[in-house]
């Protein structure tokens, strides 16, 4: 697995891990697959943000390995 702070290492449709607004005090991730890449900047020290394909938005912790 490799941490999510590069926007070049994630692309639509891999699986990822985020983390929610809401759930970033307890850090509890969500599974699911990415559709667009929100960051517009090459890297961030707490995650890439994305949207994921059912519409949830939150910054990549994770990107699980096919």
């Amino acid at each position: 697995m490799t941490d999510g702070r590069n926007r070049s290492s994630i692309r639509p449709g891999m699986k990822v891990s985020i983390v929610l607004k809401q759930d970033q005090r307890t850090g509890n991730l969500t599974e699911g697959i990415v559709k667009d890449i929100l960051t517009k900047s090459t890297s961030h020290p707490h995650g890439i943000k994305v949207r994921l394909t059912d519409g949830q938005v939150g910054r990549v912790k994770q990107i699980e390995q096919e």
